[in-house]
């Protein structure tokens, strides 16, 4: 029945957390905005301190939590990628590149037959 109670208030809590996330937000973009006379440098540092104020609180509730793991797992995943090497990525470049042109030209030599044919048809010249 505890772990009930504080799943509870925890839900609550991130409530919350996530309005003043939003009101954290939605001021930097009015601020922004309203300040428009005032120094860029100003307005990118107010901004930047808005939206890692925001990223800070936001981090704290469950599905920011979540958020944060899941970026920590892509990037073990990632580090586990075998990329290719230069040589086979060009390689496979210029295949695709080879094979985009020649559908290129198939598909332009099939529209002027068909259009030909098709003002053979109607009577139409083109």
């Amino acid at each position: 029945m505890n772990a009930t109670n504080t799943e509870n208030e925890s839900g609550s809590f991130d409530l919350v957390k996530w309005i003043i996330v939003i009101a954290l937000l939605a001021g930097a973009v009015v601020g922004n905005y309203m300040y428009g006379e005032e120094s860029v440098l100003i307005r990118a540092v107010a901004v930047l301190a808005a939206v890692g104020g925001a990223m800070a609180i936001a981090s704290q509730t469950d599905k920011g939590r979540e958020a944060i793991s899941f970026a920590k797992e892509s990037r073990l995943e990632i580090r586990k990628v075998v990329w290719p090497t230069r040589k086979e990525a060009m390689n496979t470049t210029l295949i695709v590149l080879a094979a985009t042109a020649f559908m290129a030209l198939v598909l332009w030599g099939l529209d002027g037959i068909l259009v030909r044919v098709v003002g053979f048809i109607t009577g139409i010249k083109v």
